[in-house]
C-alpha cells in the first residue's frame, strides 16, 4: 500500500494551535457541552458535534479574519471534546439521584460532578495516546472512523464553508423561533395525546402521545428511518402492548401500591393517568432489563475486536520509535506524560470525591478506574472505527464495568452497605466518561491525520476542550434538575441511562429489585437481537415514553420522504438535509435551556398561551399542535432536497 500523503505536509510551517482557534473551540465546547447536557436528558441520546462544529468554525473564521485548515481543525477538536464529555456525565451521574440509601444524592452536587468529569475526560485522552499509531496511522486502510473521515471532508472544502454554514443557521433560527412560540408563549400544545383509551372497555391505558419539538425531529433526520423505526417500535410495544396487557391483571390497589414503595406521593399519583402508572411501577424495569441485555450482547459480539485493540496497544507501548527526528505529524504527548497524568487521576480522585470506602480501600478503587479504564478506552477507540461514534455501544461498556465493580465489592463484604453505592458508581461514571471522549478523540485524531494536524497539538487542545467545559456541563445539569422542567427522572427528563446504572447498582449490593420485569426485558431484547435488529435500540425505545421515540420516528420518516423523492438512500454528512437538521437540533436545545432560565425570572410567561389552549379545548390544541408540526417537517423535506454546491 502506498504511503499516505496528508493535505498538508509533514514539512509545512502552518499556523495551528494559536489564540484566536483555542478561544473559539472553547466557546463552542461550551455550547455544545450545554446542548447535549439538554438533549440527553431528554431523549436518552446524542448527536455528534464535530461536523457542525467544523462547518460554524470556517464560517467564523471567515467573517472576523482568515483562518488555515489547521486552526479550523483545532477548533472542531476543542470543541467536539465538550459534546463527548457531557454525554458521559448525563448517562451516569444522574443516578445518584436514584440511588435512594446512603447519601448518595449528596453527590450530586456541582465538585463531584466537576471532578468526575475532568477525570474521565482526561484519562479519555491520555489512554487514547498511546493507540494513535495502532489503530489511527496502522490501520488507516482497515479502519475508516466515519465522523473523522467526514469532518476531514468539511475542513478540506473548506472555501465553500461559508454556503454551508448558513444551511446549519437556517435550521438553527427556524428551530429558535418554533421553540419560543411553543415554550415561551405556549400557543399550541407541546405533547398532544393522539391516543388514549383510559382505564374502561376491553383496550385499556392504551396510549399514543408526541412531544412537537424540532430536536427530536432533525434527531431523526440524522440517525435515519431504519434506526428511528427501531427505536419506536419498542416505544410501541411498550405504551401500546404491555401497558395494556398489564392493566387486564393488576388492580388499582396492586399498581397503587406498588408506587407508593417506589417512593410516588399520592399526589403524584392522582394527577397522572393509569398508563403513567404502569411505566412508572413496572414499564421502566422491562427497559432497564432490555437496555442492559442489549449493551452486554453488543458488548459480547465485540469480544473480537476488544482482544485485539488490548493486544496491539500493549505493543504499541512496548515498541521503541526510531529515527533521528521525528516529523511534525507524528509527536504525541510523551509517554511518561501519559503514564504519570493517568495515575495521578486515578489516585486523586478518591480522595477529591470523598468516596465512603477507607483507607487503604482508595487504592482499589484508583486500580478499578486505571484497569476499567485502559480496557474499554481501547475498546471504544476501536469500535468507532468500525461503525461511527454514534453507534458506540458506551452503555455496554459501563454496565460491565458497574457488574465488575459490585462483584469486587461483594467479594470485599460491602454488600450489605448501602454507602459503598455511590463509590461504585463513580467508577462507573469515571470509565463511561473516559470511554466517550476516547471514541470522539479518536475521531478527531483521524481528521487530523487526514488534514495533515499536529497530534501533540490537537491533544493538548483536547484537553484544553474538557477543562473548559466541565464546569458548564455541571452547572447545567444541576439546572435542568432544579428547573421547572425538572427533577430529572420526571417524565420530561427521564434520563434513561442513569435510571438503569442505579439499577445495576441496586440489584448487585442491595438485592432489592423486581427481577422478574427486568428479566422479561432482558429476555424480549435478546429477542430482538437475534432477528438480526439493533437491540441497543430496540431497548432505548422501549424504555423511553413514546412521546419521545414518535417525533424522532417522524423525522427518520422525512428522511426517507427525501430519500425517495431525491432517488438515492445513501445520505452524505455534508447534505443539506443534515446539516439543516443539524441546526434543528442545535436551535432547539440552545432555545430550551434559555427557556429554562426565563421561567426561573419570570415562572408565569405561558399564562396567556395556556389560557388559550384551555379555551380551546384538547381536540382543537391537538389540531393546531399537529399544524405546527406538520409545517416544521415541510420546511425540513424542502431544505433537504436543495443541492449544495460541494
Amino acid at each position: 500500500m502506498a504511503e499516505f500523503k496528508p493535505y498538508v505536509a509533514d514539512d509545512a510551517v502552518v499556523p495551528e494551535f494559536t489564540l484566536k482557534a483555542v478561544l473559539l473551540g472553547a466557546a463552542f465546547g461550551i455550547l455544545f457541552g450545554a446542548v447535549t447536557v439538554y438533549l440527553a436528558l431528554r431523549a436518552g441520546l446524542t448527536v455528534s458535534a464535530s461536523i457542525p462544529i467544523a462547518v460554524l468554525a470556517i464560517a467564523v473564521f471567515k467573517k472576523i479574519g482568515r483562518s488555515t485548515i489547521l486552526e479550523n481543525n483545532i477548533v472542531q477538536t476543542i470543541g467536539s471534546a465538550g459534546e463527548s464529555i457531557a454525554a458521559g456525565v448525563v448517562f451516569t451521574t444522574p443516578a445518584f439521584l436514584f440511588i435512594a440509601s446512603g447519601g448518595a444524592k449528596e453527590y450530586f452536587n456541582l465538585v463531584q460532578i466537576v471532578t468526575l468529569a475532568a477525570a474521565g475526560g482526561i484519562i479519555g485522552v491520555l489512554m487514547m495516546v498511546p493507540m494513535r499509531r495502532a489503530l489511527i496511522v496502522k490501520e488507516h486502510g482497515q479502519l475508516p472512523y466515519p465522523e473523522g473521515t467526514a469532518c476531514a471532508e468539511v475542513l478540506i472544502a473548506g472555501e465553500r464553508g461559508g454556503e454551508m454554514a448558513k444551511t446549519v443557521f437556517s435550521g438553527f433560527w427556524v428551530a429558535i423561533i418554533y421553540t419560543a412560540l411553543n415554550k415561551l408563549l405556549a400557543l399550541w400544545k407541546e405533547v398532544p395525546k393522539l391516543l388514549n383509551t383510559g382505564p374502561d372497555g376491553v383496550y385499556k391505558n392504551a396510549m399514543l402521545t408526541s412531544e412537537i419539538t424540532p430536536e427530536y425531529l432533525g434527531v431523526g433526520y440524522i440517525i435515519g428511518p431504519r434506526l428511528s423505526g427501531i427505536m419506536v417500535s419498542g416505544s410501541v410495544l411498550s405504551w401500546l402492548a404491555l401497558i395494556p396487557l398489564l392493566s387486564m391483571f393488576v388492580p388499582d390497589e396492586k399498581i397503587k401500591a406498588d408506587l407508593m414503595k417506589l417512593g410516588f406521593a399520592q399526589g403524584w399519583i392522582d394527577s397522572h393517568t393509569q398508563a403513567e402508572w404502569f411505566y412508572r411501577a413496572y414499564i421502566r424495569y422491562i427497559g432497564a432489563g432490555a437496555v442492559a441485555m442489549a449493551g452486554l450482547m453488543t458488548l459480547l459480539h465485540t469480544l473480537p475486536t476488544i482482544y485485539s485493540s488490548v493486544r496491539d496497544s500493549l505493543k504499541e507501548m512496548r515498541g521503541k520509535a526510531g529515527g533521528a527526528r521525528q516529523l511534525r505529524t507524528e509527536r504525541d504527548i510523551p509517554i511518561v506524560w501519559v503514564a504519570a497524568g493517568s495515575l495521578l487521576m486515578a489516585l486523586l480522585i478518591p480522595f477529591i470525591q470523598k468516596m465512603p470506602v477507607g483507607f487503604p480501600w482508595f487504592f482499589l478503587v484508583s486500580v478499578l478506574i486505571v484497569v476499567f479504564g485502559f480496557f474499554f478506552v481501547a475498546v471504544s477507540s476501536r469500535i468507532v472505527g468500525l461503525i461511527g461514534s454514534s453507534s458506540n455501544p458506551i452503555s455496554g461498556m459501563t454496565i460491565a464495568t458497574l457488574l465488575g465493580t459490585c462483584l469486587i465489592f461483594v467479594v470485599a463484604g460491602w454488600a450489605d452497605d448501602p454507602s459503598k453505592q455511590a463509590a461504585a458508581l463513580a467508577v462507573g461514571a469515571i470509565v463511561c466518561i473516559a470511554a466517550a471522549n476516547a471514541g470522539a478523540t479518536s475521531q478527531d485524531l483521524k481528521t487530523g491525520f487526514l488534514v495533515g494536524a499536529t497530534p501533540f497539538h490537537q491533544q493538548i487542545g483536547l484537553l484544553i476542550g474538557v477543562l473548559v467545559s466541565v464546569a458548564v456541563i455541571g452547572f447545567t445539569i444541576i439546572a435542568m434538575h432544579n428547573s421547572p422542567m425538572g427533577p430529572i427522572g420526571s417524565e420530561r427528563l427521564p434520563a434513561p441511562q442513569g435510571t438503569l446504572m442505579a439499577t445495576i447498582i441496586q440489584g448487585v449490593l442491595s438485592r432489592d429489585l423486581p427481577w422478574g420485569y427486568i428479566f422479561v426485558g432482558a429476555a424480549l431484547s435478546a429477542t430482538v437481537q437475534l432477528c438480526g435488529v439493533s437491540g441497543l435500540a430496540w431497548a432505548v425505545g422501549a424504555y423511553l415514553p413514546i412521546s419521545t421515540t414518535f417525533p424522532i420516528f417522524v423525522g427518520g420518516a422525512m428522511r426517507w420522504l427525501a430519500d425517495k423523492v431525491r432517488g438515492k438512500e445513501d445520505e452524505s454528512d455534508l447534505s443539506s438535509g443534515m446539516l439543516y437538521s443539524t441546526g434543528l437540533v442545535a436551535g432547539g436545545c440552545i432555545a430550551g435551556l434559555l427557556i429554562v432560565v426565563a421561567w426561573k425570572f419570570a415562572p408565569g410567561m405561558t399564562a396567556f398561551g395556556e389560557g388559550l389552549q384551555a379555551k380551546m379545548g384538547e381536540g382543537p390544541g391537538t389540531l393546531l399542535a399537529l399544524g405546527a408540526f406538520t409545517t416544521l417537517c415541510v420546511m425540513l423535506v424542502r431544505r433537504a432536497l436543495q443541492k449544495l454546491d460541494l
